[in-house]
């Protein structure tokens, strides 16, 4: 959770530079340039934390491809 959070901190912070340097490159305004650097990755920063605790969650519910074997043979075994 640590390193998720930590991650989540820089991707932030790199994602707001981003957004500033587009906005003010297309407007010329660091008034609206300053609004969407903040609002945008504040929306994306949340859900790049949940997607990435998805993944984790996906990669660590996937069954082990071994046991499949292990319990075909036993089921036709028992039969």
């Amino acid at each position: 959770m640590k390193r998720d959070l930590l991650k989540t901190a820089s991707f932030a912070a790199l994602h707001f530079g981003v957004a500033f340097s587009v906005t003010y490159a297309l407007t010329g305004s660091v008034a609206v340039a300053t609004s969407v650097g903040l609002i945008e990755p504040v929306a994306n920063t949340i859900a790049f934390f949940f997607h990435e605790r998805a993944w984790r969650r996906l990669d660590g519910s996937a069954p082990a491809r071994n046991n499949a074997g292990a319990i075909c043979c036993g089921v036709l075994k028992a039969g």
